[in-house]
């Protein structure tokens, strides 16, 4: 809690030095409680414990006699070693009433700066429909933008298209030289197309893409099949416009169809960048040229030239190879000048990759450097698994997140009408579907991204305590209140512009709103700066639980008199839930 810690480190400075410890060092160690009951914020006391002579214990009870009184101050106690203290409630409600949490109407939302941060997520390649797996680069990374944006950040979202690989080159020949016959015939009844997506191209064409890679192993002209596609990668490579066009007729429909699946999670970009731009514009041809330059160039037996990372203690594969021995360039080559570029787009720089990447980007991080360019700040994540084992488009072993939302919002809406059964189907399937992919972005933004995990069917689609729709219901109910008010005849505006004194008792629930409140704009910063968006949805998890304690503990209209304090904190509530889920992505309905 920033706020109390501006107040309480002046104070706590004071009692250290009396007690004869001068090092500063103390700062970094007063941390936010991890047990929420015992306070706010925390001191262990064991590193003072040889400059004392004394054991922690005696230490923190020591200080906690001796620290002394202040407004800003609640509890403060010594436990185990630890000094704790929580901060006053009357003290938090002032700072919520006053400017502590709102800023003017923006609840939650941060001023504006002048920062021009770029995010480059998601990049799947497009050769077929989004499956869960893939899916999590998405999410995670939209997450980050609108968490940036939240935060006040000028934010662009950027999607860079891959489209000159081995794997768009390989659904480009199947398109060209396999009929419908053909796929039928190779892959039979595997994976056929749900009816429910005939005519989105991404569904189609991905069985063109499955039957061009089992042909590639087995047909009796297979080294004729991989002679050709070699011969258009190497073409594309070289900036071959023929080539480069048939590519895209390829795969677009299929990036449109995956681009539809991510629209529906709320999902979206601001830029599209072509790989292939960086070879017809001319930036690779000097890349390669300048590299040629570099006292750690060298040059393989092949004729294919590279860079020796391990001159500048790069450990493990050190060879950062950038031109073919024809000539033609490598994908790393192309992503080293697409750094280049957008380091002209941004203050801030950061990626979304999955951790087998992490070699990849420690090379171009490297690479950068020794062209005195600055390295982007990296988000890896980590992969979702089938119990069966890892997901895999080429194998057709997928979870399609198409079918995944489908059965998300039929679950919702079996939900819905149970508990509803006078709404309208009309609102049924909105609500349902608010639900729905709200509730399957959830399942993956609150893990941490470090951590893999097995994706299971009732675990994602989850609709209990710790998921999505357990925060949507809190927003619903909190806008239920307000619309109580007003039928009542409250005039809300005017009761929330009143100035009103902080009762004396507070209840339990009250005190746990006030106090989440408090530490909100802490946890978004943290967030936003170590690149954590789970941080962020445990934090959200937590605001909509303290406003059901809020709500159980605290009346706001009873026997038709208003209680106007309980109506203004019940505002503040509801609002920073919503612009909270938006920087989630979960969808902010105001009945469920």
């Amino acid at each position: 809690m920033q706020m109390l810690r501006t107040i309480l480190e002046p104070l706590l400075e004071e009692v250290l030095q009396s007690n004869g410890i001068k090092s500063q060092h103390w700062k970094s160690m007063l941390v936010r409680s991890r047990e929420h009951d015992q306070g706010d914020l925390s001191l262990p006391c064991f590193p003072f414990a040889k400059e004392l002579g004394k054991s922690p214990i005696e230490i923190a009870e020591q200080l906690a006699k001796a620290l002394p009184k202040h407004s800003a101050l609640g509890e403060v106690n010594a436990v185990a070693g630890y000094l704790n203290i929580k901060a006053n409630p009357h003290w938090l409600a002032s700072q919520v009433m006053g400017q502590g949490v709102r800023i003017g109407d923006a609840y939650g939302k941060s001023p504006a700066n002048d920062q021009h941060i770029l995010i480059e997520h998601t990049s799947a390649n497009p050769n077929g429909p989004f499956h869960v797996g893939r899916a999590r680069n998405a999410i995670l990374g939209d997450t980050l933008v609108r968490l940036h944006r939240l935060h006040g950040n000028n934010v662009r979202a950027e999607y860079y298209v891959d489209d000159m690989g081995k794997q768009v080159g390989v659904l480009a020949w199947a398109l060209a030289n396999l009929s419908k016959e053909d796929v039928e015939q190779t892959l039979g009844q595997k994976d056929s197309v749900n009816p429910k997506w005939q005519g989105k191209a991404d569904h189609e064409r991905v069985r063109w893409y499955q039957a061009a890679q089992s042909i590639r192993q087995e047909r009796a002209d297979k080294e004729d099949i991989e002679a050709e596609i070699g011969r258009m990668v190497h073409a594309s490579e070289h900036g071959d416009e023929a080539v480069l066009q048939s590519f895209q007729d390829a795969y677009q429909p299929v990036l449109d169809g995956m681009l539809t699946t991510l629209h529906r999670l709320g999902i979206e970009f601001d830029t599209f960048t072509k790989e292939s731009m960086f070879v017809t514009n001319g930036d690779v041809a000097k890349l390669m040229k300048e590299f040629k330059t570099f006292e750690i160039h060298g040059v393989a037996d092949n004729g294919a030239e590279f860079l020796d990372l391990g001159a500048r203690g790069l450990k493990g594969k050190t060879e950062f190879f950038f031109r073919r021995g024809d000539g033609s360039s490598l994908y790393a080559t192309r992503d080293i000048a697409y750094h280049m570029w957008k380091w002209n787009q941004c203050d801030q720089l950061i990626n979304v990759l999955g951790e087998d990447h992490k070699l990849q980007a420690k090379q171009v991080g490297m690479t950068l450097t020794e062209l005195g360019q600055k390295t982007p700040e990296v988000l890896f994540y980590s992969f979702i698994k089938l119990p069966e084992g890892k997901m895999s488009t080429r194998k057709g072993n997928v979870v399609y997140m198409d079918d995944l939302l489908e059965e998300a919002q039929a679950q919702a809406a079996a939900v819905v009408r149970e508990l509803h059964p006078d709404y309208p189907e009309e609102q049924v399937a909105s609500i349902s579907e608010a639900a729905g992919t709200s509730a399957v972005r959830f399942n993956i933004i609150k893990v941490s991204p470090d951590k893999g995990f097995t994706f299971r069917w009732e675990e994602a689609l989850a609709f209990e305590g710790g998921s999505a729709p357990f925060v949507m219901y809190s927003h619903a109910r909190a806008c239920s209140i307000a619309r109580k008010c007003e039928k009542a005849g409250v005039d809300l505006q005017a009761n929330l512009a009143s100035q009103v004194s902080i009762p004396e008792q507070m209840p339990k629930g009250m005190v746990e709103l006030l106090r989440t409140l408090c530490v909100h704009s802490d946890v978004l910063a943290k967030a936003v700066n170590d690149r954590r968006p789970h941080l962020f949805a445990n934090q959200v998890l937590q605001l909509a639980t303290s406003f059901n304690s809020f709500y159980r503990d605290c009346m706001i209209l009873k026997d038709g008199e208003l209680n106007v304090f309980n109506l203004q904190l019940s505002e503040i509530a509801r609002n920073l839930m919503r612009t909270s889920m938006e920087g989630l992505g979960i969808v902010p309905i105001e009945q469920m």
